[in-house]
């Protein structure tokens, strides 16, 4: 496989040095890296006003927060793949240009499905994002030292996004409607439109087989059902749909991988998760962002419909977490190369096992700063994560797959966030529902027993006490929702002690 800059002989140490120019490149592949980790956390403060508007169900609601990460999930290594056959910087600004379009179908949409249908979109587009960005960097930056730290930001980026989107969401929902959280992307895809074809190389495997459409089709029949029945699962328990979806998810894994060690060009190499390194990388990747993007559903929830706080104010309170998880990104890779890096993530992950606990004691009457704190040492692990996770990924795979690796990690981290907003609000949702149908059954409204935003939406006409009730239900939701996390991180935190001794 050959790259842009490759030629015939090695090349002077000093001339494989990146430039200003890579540098600027860099600057530019960050931004839709923003973008994407933006558009993770963005909708979780407008949720509540597009509730209002839209009156979605209980199972639109969810698919309008997670299927989204989804469908990023699902097209990560077959858009990786096809980047490429078609050209890694061709396929970024074809994502870039999908992505604003359906950007602007998600900001004027007038009913939920409507809605739904365009966050699949951005989903679908935003996948041809990632793998380009993070394959570009290999081909900007010879120098492997130049190359880590270039990775460390583009991880770091990915994060802060994420971290921003909250702040970024109340600034605009204080000033504008729901719509507006979706629009950010336009003045992003127009500056990469810009500067992309004289700032980023081009890149085309000549030598790739062609892309393999049924190992395409069988990940999505793998992914997709085995998704459903989890949420249907947490739902509404283990009926026959849940069990079918299960079923056909479980087939089509298995067809996929039979069909993967077929092929003398797969879409996905499975020699891979021969390493017991990189298997462990991908573990904690997967169920450390589950955790947290359970986690930023139920705070920022309860920032405004417990808590009372505005959009603006709440996206100002996730500021502390967001410098906490800026803080670990920095500082994780600069103690890795004086620790072993299992202790380092093995101390992160203790961090938001801390973090959790904090959160399993809050109360409907605790203070906004117990809430933040909690969530800020939560932050701190996902920073460590977000900046050695890639990085684990990649140098535990032989040099020659480091490409399969980067999409690997990029999928488990996309996957590991709509896994928890499903699964742990799922959760959440159901003791809600469970506890209000009990205590409440036939004094309210059946709306009310749905969700809180429905109670917060009718206040002023229920009956005196049940919005103070409701809110008590939901934060017990929360406690139990958060110890059960602590408990799983905990464990985690025991993997990358055994799977990465003495590692540096």
């Amino acid at each position: 496989m050959t790259s842009y800059c490759e030629s015939p002989t090695p090349s002077p140490p000093l001339a494989s040095r990146a430039g200003p120019r890579q540098w600027a490149g860099l600057a530019v592949l960050a931004l839709p890296t923003l973008l994407l980790g933006l558009d993770v956390t963005l909708l979780y403060l407008a949720f509540p006003a597009l509730a209002a508007d839209l009156k979605p169900s209980s199972a639109q609601a969810l698919w309008i927060m997670d299927i989204y990460g989804f469908f990023i999930s699902g097209f990560l290594i077959t858009m990786g793949t096809l980047g490429d056959r078609i050209g890694r910087r061709k396929l970024l600004m074809l994502g870039a240009g999908g992505f604003a379009l359906a950007s602007l179908l998600a900001a004027f949409a007038s009913t939920a499905m409507q809605l739904i249908v365009a966050r699949a979109l951005l989903g679908f587009t935003g996948a041809a994002l990632m793998p380009s960005t993070l394959a570009l960097i290999s081909n900007l930056f010879r120098d492997p030292s130049q190359r880590a730290l270039a990775i460390g930001i583009w991880a770091t980026m990915f994060a802060l996004g994420m971290a921003a989107g909250p702040l970024v969401g109340g600034m605009l929902l204080d000033r504008f409607w729901w719509g507006s959280a979706f629009l950010v992307a336009l003045p992003v895809v127009a500056v990469l439109w810009l500067c992309a074809p004289w700032l980023l190389p081009e890149y085309r495997d000549e030598t790739s087989g062609r892309l393999d459409l049924p190992s395409v089709a069988l990940s999505l029949l793998a992914l997709l059902p085995l998704i459903y029945g989890v949420k249907h699962f947490a739902r509404h328990g283990l009926d026959w749909q849940a069990v079918a979806a299960l079923l056909i998810g479980v087939l089509g894994l298995l067809l996929f991988v039979k069909r993967q060690q077929r092929l003398a060009d797969p879409l996905l190499d499975l020699s891979l998760f021969r390493g017991r390194s990189f298997t462990a990388a991908l573990l904690i990747l997967l169920v450390g962002l589950m955790g947290v993007g359970g986690a930023m559903l139920l705070v920022t929830q309860y920032l405004q419909l417990v808590s009372g706080l505005s959009p603006r104010v709440a996206g100002a309170w996730m500021g502390p977490p967001a410098l906490a998880m800026l803080v670990a990104a920095i500082s994780a890779p600069l103690l890795a190369r004086r620790f072993p890096v299992g202790q380092v993530v093995a101390g992160a992950l203790l961090f938001s096992v801390l973090g959790y606990l904090m959160l399993a004691r809050v109360d409907a009457e605790a203070r906004t700063i117990q809430v933040v704190s909690g969530f800020a040492l939560i932050y701190l692990g996902l920073g460590a994560i977000a900046a050695l996770g890639t990085d684990l990924v990649v140098a535990a795979a032989p040099p020659g797959k480091a490409g399969s690796a980067a999409s690997l990690s990029e999928t488990v981290q996309e996957l590991g966030v709509a896994l928890g907003v499903a699964l742990l609000g799922s959760l959440s949702s159901g003791l809600y529902r469970a506890s209000v149908t009990e205590q409440l059954a036939g004094t309210v409204p059946t709306a009310v027993r749905e969700s809180l935003w429905e109670v917060v939406s009718m206040a002023d006409r229920l009956p005196a006490g049940v919005l103070d009730q409701t809110r008590e239900i939901f934060t017990q939701g929360l406690n139990l929702t958060a110890l059960i996390t602590a408990v799983g991180i905990g464990l985690l935190a025991m993997v990358p002690m055994i799977a990465l001794p003495g590692r540096r």
